[in-house]
């Protein structure tokens, strides 16, 4: 059954807030009810927002063992739409002084000093172009220590700043130092300091128990009941659990953050910066960019397998570049058992949350929510 929850809507007209609702809700429910039926999806919770307006709708089941509803409350693993949260933790440390993205990692962690990975910048290492690190460590990399190793034993295979390579351990290594300029480990950061400013309160790295009736169980491919497994640099790459709440608020805020403290302010238009192109595609911290207008076969062109698996060469945008007229942001996430999209355009003031429990492809997240921009920002 899908349960709908409509807020802040004392913008509008009553009879209008009622038939924009409306009209938002029938592109919803023509994007995502097939998707869930082609994908055999248990469970979705998709938040848009207009023009400040907040709608939830939502779909299925959070867990099938007792068939427990999907609410706006449940939360869902974010894969790498977590990155978008290390992005603007890095860049409030910037803000504060704590760094600066010319740095290099060996500042904050002295093991690497004089290594490969050393040769670049945190800058490079937040937007995977170090030179070539690969998406995941290898199995044998469980800890701290054969982290190090890993990055002192490293060799590139392209200098830093000409290739894009999709990297957890270059996103990683940017979180970890980020939390070394800190002087606090990085889940504490991200829970103590950067939710709470953000005013995230459904939204978790070490999910409390006080929480975990609220934690949808992912489904694999087999729809065995799975949750993300601990790894290397988890907590800075894939760890972020949240609600489709906390998700559309956190958009409104990147959206328009006039109403943030202005270190974080700061910290959210700092993600809004592009620093490389990459075709269509430019590459921010933790947000990949699109200039208006733009097609869906660009979106899927950028979220595609040729982006996540392989190395593309880039250009330097020198100087960095402000985000133009119409810039389309978006980021896509997954672990074994959840899929996400984040997506918005803030001239248009729109954004779109899509959280699943499980991970479905790509191709069919971005068609379902450009068919739903469609509708918000036609």
């Amino acid at each position: 059954m899908q349960s709908i929850a409509i807020a802040c809507l004392f913008l509008l007209p009553l009879a209008a807030r009622a038939a924009d609702a409306d009209a938002v809700r029938a592109a919803v429910d023509r994007a995502i009810r097939p998707l869930m039926a082609q994908h055999d999806v248990p469970g979705m919770a998709v938040a848009v927002t207009v023009d400040g307006q907040a709608l939830f709708f939502n779909y299925g089941d959070a867990s099938k063992q007792g068939h427990v509803p999907v609410t706006e409350n449940t939360l869902f693993e974010l894969g790498s739409v977590s990155k978008t949260f290390t992005a603007t933790l890095a860049c409030y440390a910037q803000g504060l002084g704590k760094l600066s993205f010319d740095d290099h990692p060996g500042k904050y962690v002295p093991q690497l000093k004089g290594s490969a990975i050393d040769r670049a910048s945190l800058l490079e290492l937040g937007t995977y172009t170090a030179g070539g690190l690969p998406l995941q460590f290898p199995d044998e990399v469980e800890t701290d220590a054969q982290m190090i190793a890993y990055f002192r034993a490293w060799r590139p295979d392209a200098a830093p700043g000409t290739q894009r390579r999709y990297s957890n351990p270059s996103l990683g290594l940017f979180g970890h130092a980020t939390a070394r300029a800190l002087g606090i480990g990085f889940a504490d950061a991200v829970e103590d300091r950067l939710f709470p400013a953000l005013g995230l309160a459904h939204s978790h790295i070490r999910v409390p128990a006080g929480a975990m009736g609220d934690y949808a169980w992912g489904y694999d491919k087999a729809n065995r009941p799975v949750r993300v497994s601990p790894g290397e640099f988890d907590a800075e790459t894939y760890g972020v659990k949240a609600s489709s709440v906390d998700m559309i608020r956190f958009v409104q805020e990147n959206i328009d953050a006039g109403s943030l403290p202005a270190p974080m302010r700061r910290a959210i238009e700092c993600t809004h910066t592009g620093y490389f192109r990459i075709g269509d595609t430019v590459q921010g911290l933790g947000w990949e960019q699109y200039r208006a207008p733009v097609s869906l076969s660009a979106l899927q062109a950028g979220n595609s397998t040729t982006m996540s698996a392989g190395s593309n060469p880039v250009t330097r945008l020198q100087p960095p570049q402000a985000p133009p007229r119409g810039t389309l942001f978006n980021k896509t996430g997954a672990t074994r058992g959840f899929g996400s999209y984040v997506l918005f355009v803030p001239e248009r003031r729109v954004g779109i949350v899509m959280l699943a429990n499980k991970n479905y492809p790509i191709p069919a997240r971005v068609e379902a929510a450009y068919s739903i921009l469609g509708q918000l920002a036609p």
